[in-house]
């Protein structure tokens, strides 16, 4: 029975940060797209979503999702941090922190599913940080 809870609080932390990566980099992406018309940078950040895609869907997807527990969510309500955004860089570079932060939880816990995927995680991590550092510097 202990595996079984365990299992599901895996999956629930795996879903969360998945779902939160997700939507930081489609954040990054937009910005990159209609704000500074950044066509490579656009591109980049599509294909990094794209290929998180695959590797988390190389997990079973379907028990990260019904693991999923919104309403009792202690951590759902956002802090007044979030709130102090001042310019549009400051939205990308909270987004790019987000998923960075995101893809650094999901590579230590798919350490303990699979290597291969945490392998691949860090990769797609390591990748960001030089993506990001080629946007911001054409902010």
């Amino acid at each position: 029975m202990q595996k079984k809870i365990e299992a599901k609080k895996l999956n629930r932390i795996l879903d969360a940060n998945f779902n939160r990566a997700k939507e930081g980099l489609r954040v990054c992406e937009d910005v990159c797209r209609f704000v500074f018309s950044h066509k490579i940078a656009t591109q980049k950040y599509k294909n990094v979503r794209h290929k998180l895609t695959d590797i988390i869907f190389s997990l079973k997807i379907a028990d990260m999702i019904t693991s999923r527990d919104s309403r009792e969510d202690v951590g759902r309500f956002a802090s007044d941090v979030e709130y102090n955004r001042k310019s549009i860089e400051d939205v990308f570079y909270a987004n790019s922190q987000r998923v960075k932060e995101s893809l650094r939880v999901l590579e230590e816990l798919t350490k303990l599913i699979d290597r291969k995927i945490a392998t691949r995680l860090k990769r797609l991590r390591y990748a960001l940080y030089e993506i990001e550092r080629s946007t911001v510097k054409k902010f």
